[in-house]
């Protein structure tokens, strides 16, 4: 580790050099580049120098203890400095690990009703509102893409607005890194709305949480494409449903089809539909890799297929059960209204824990 960390601070030298360049000016992309890299690193160095700090002060403090004077006072700095060790050694090894490539990106949250009819789409509108609830708790921004609108009549004269599909773009700081845990297929138990006996259904709901592709990452080349356009369907007004606004876009290569139909202009549908195709491309490219990659397989929490049962959502027991890291907490009224943080650090820390040990094992 401490050669790693050398080489980190080796790096900081040679950015801080760059910098002073009158050439890397000149250049703004060059200069964000660098700029980026070492806020990246500062605070690594500055943890490095403090722990070379600690340990020769407890050095010292070992030295200390064979004087009686100074025995016990020598005895509570050590304490101190070895506690403060501790937590350094650790965030520096937290630092060391490998970044997601695709941290710090926007992503296309997509929700579709499963296996449970009107009762599978009304769960799909509740983890939008739980999703959108965090998001505005964290201060991103959530734009709605797509959308399939059906509404539910219950019992009792009752209504409610599900989804058969919705798509968003969660923009924001640390959006993909704590959402990107969500990607499977989640459950729930509880009474539907349209049933009268009152007994419990089970129904699901898929999520996808696809990174933005780049350029850079994905071309999409036109002639790969069938573009169609129709006139919108389902809730309209301001004529939404009275042009031919709706797009439907096919990639022919993959065979991947996605629809977008919320926006009066053709044009503005079109461009959403081309965002989200790009991100389908995106997570199929990402799907090869990780199935060549048994390592990678192994150290991710799940596979993160939208086929794999993730968790369970238990209305009557008040309860949240993650799957993957037996995770049980009795506050689901709660976690609906988009407090998700204590989910969203268990699986952070379940899976920083399997990267450390993968790392500890290869410094062994």
């Amino acid at each position: 580790m401490f050669q790693r960390l050398e080489q980190v601070e080796g790096r900081l030298a040679e950015l801080d050099q760059a910098l002073m360049d009158p050439a890397t000016m000149s250049r703004p992309k060059r200069l964000r580049e660098i700029s980026q890299e070492r806020a990246r690193i500062v605070p690594i160095v500055a943890r490095f120098r403090e722990l070379r700090k600690i340990e020769r002060d407890l050095a010292e403090a070992q030295e200390a203890l064979a004087d009686p004077e100074l025995r016990e006072l020598a005895k509570d700095e050590i304490d101190e400095l070895e506690s403060r060790q501790a937590q350094l050694t650790l965030d520096l090894k937290l630092s060391l690990l490998p970044t997601d490539p695709y941290e710090g990106r926007d992503i296309i949250l997509e929700i579709r009703a499963g296996t449970g009819g009107d009762e599978a789409a009304l769960f799909a509108a509740d983890l939008l509102r739980m999703y959108t609830r965090y998001a505005e708790s964290q201060r991103w921004k959530v734009e709605l893409l797509s959308s399939s609108v059906v509404t539910v009549g219950g019992a009792g004269g009752r209504t409610a607005v599900g989804y058969r599909e919705v798509i968003c773009q969660v923009g924001g700081r640390d959006a993909y890194a704590h959402l990107h845990w969500e990607s499977g297929v989640h459950r729930v138990q509880r009474v539907p709305l349209t049933e009268t006996q009152g007994r419990i259904h089970t129904s699901a709901a898929t999520v996808a949480i696809m990174p933005i592709a780049d350029d850079v990452e994905i071309r999409v080349v036109d002639s790969d494409l069938r573009i169609d356009v129709y006139r919108s369907s389902g809730p309209g007004g301001q004529s939404v449903n009275t042009t031919d606004s709706a797009v439907r876009i096919t990639h022919i290569p993959t065979g991947l089809v996605v629809i977008c139909q919320d926006e009066k202009s053709q044009h503005k549908n079109k461009a959403k539909a081309l965002k989200v195709l790009s991100a389908r491309l995106l997570e199929q490219k990402q799907a090869e890799q990780h199935a060549a990659s048994a390592e990678q397989r192994r150290s991710q929490i799940g596979s993160g297929d939208r086929s794999e049962r993730i968790r369970t959502y238990n209305f009557p027991q008040n309860r949240l059960t993650d799957h993957r890291i037996g995770l049980t907490l009795y506050q689901l009224d709660r976690l609906m209204e988009g407090e998700l943080e204590p989910v969203v650090s268990a699986l952070t820390s379940e899976f920083q824990a399997r990267q450390l040990a993968g790392l500890d094992e290869r410094t062994d």
